[in-house]
């Protein structure tokens, strides 16, 4: 057999060129071996074959196609599994673990801009600029700030994180420099864990309705969907925000819609169920609504992140190290 490629990529057309860039896809080349090319979208086919037989790292993204018995039996020498992206759910069966493979995920990388776009709408939720910004458009005149919106700030206002993943770990990070309350509810995290994370544990019930601010950051399982539920809704405070950089199905969406309706939350939502809202779905209209269409991930100039991360966990399992962002196959049924 002649030699070909020890790195093989299987994701979108297109991406490793988004991810691996200049110095990056330089680096990435060396490490690959003779016959780097186009990424695989398959692994039944017969540039699969070939390309598979090589492989000691398969090197996945988004779109990358499932690795299953067959792939694996493709597949003699593979020894990792390294994915650019956060979640290896949709990619990654039991049979790759059992095998012995080791799976890295780029999740803590992707976690970073996630994080951030939280803190940046809970900061804006806060002040008030949703709210403000629709009213002096509505108005086109002037606003009397300091008169209508009175509890506005977010000095003394408390923030309660659901779900203490990776990402809202580094949101209650970035929050430390604010004068806000952190709470977090999450049944994996005890007392001592949140004090390390600058906040405090309380029960999901008391955070719904002790906060300012609700952002979701639990995995989408069966026993997380619509934890926000009618009841826990109505239990906010009149004037919160719910933020949801999650999944969409951690919300019942009907309920939400009447407490919207009725003047009494926001809602900053990036994920919804389903994905795109029905076009006749009020989230649309609503004027204390904000949609996203899922980009708190990582985007643009971010994806270079996963890059980095992805290249150095590639170069250790090419040297024979542990991988630093292994996953456990134990952990996935309570994490994303």
């Amino acid at each position: 057999m002649s030699a070909g490629p020890e790195v093989v990529p299987a994701m979108a057309p297109g991406l490793p060129e988004r991810l691996f860039r200049g110095e990056l896809a330089d680096r990435l080349r060396v490490l690959a071996g003779e016959g780097w090319s186009a990424p695989l979208t398959d692994l039944t086919g017969e540039s699969a074959r070939e390309r598979l037989a090589s492989a000691r790292v398969l090197l996945t993204g988004w779109g990358a196609p499932v690795i299953d018995e067959a792939a694996l039996a493709l597949a003699p020498r593979l020894r990792a599994v390294v994915h650019a992206a956060g979640s290896v759910k949709g990619h990654v069966t039991r049979a790759v673990f059992d095998r012995g493979v080791a799976v890295s995920s780029a999740a803590a990388a992707n976690a970073v801009p996630v994080a951030e776009y939280t803190v940046a709408a809970i900061l804006l939720a806060n002040k008030g600029v949703l709210a403000m910004a629709t009213d002096y458009r509505d108005r086109r005149a002037y606003v009397d700030v300091l008169g209508d919106y009175r509890e506005v700030g977010n000095y003394g206002k408390t923030v309660g994180l659901v779900g203490a993943s990776r990402t809202g770990r580094k949101v209650a990070e970035l929050l430390r420099p604010f004068d806000m309350e952190v709470l977090f509810s999450d049944p994996y995290l005890d007392e001592a864990g949140a004090v390390a994370l600058g906040a405090r544990k309380v029960a999901l019930d008391e955070l719904f309705h002790s906060c300012d601010i609700v952002s979701l950051h639990a995995p989408a399982t069966a026993e997380t969907r619509h934890l926000v539920s009618a009841a826990r809704l109505a239990a906010m405070r009149r004037g919160a925000t719910l933020i949801n950089t999650a999944r969409g199905s951690l919300v019942d969406h009907d309920a939400l819609v009447a407490e919207l309706r009725a003047g009494r939350l926001s809602a900053i939502l990036d994920v919804t169920e389903p994905e795109i809202p029905a076009q006749d779905s009020p989230l649309w209209e609503l004027p204390n609504v904000v949609l996203t269409p899922h980009v708190a991930g990582s985007l643009g100039t971010e994806l270079e992140r996963l890059g980095v991360h992805a290249l150095e966990e590639v170069r250790r399992a090419l040297d024979g190290e542990p991988l630093v962002h292994a996953v456990d196959p134990a952990a996935l049924g309570v994490t994303a």
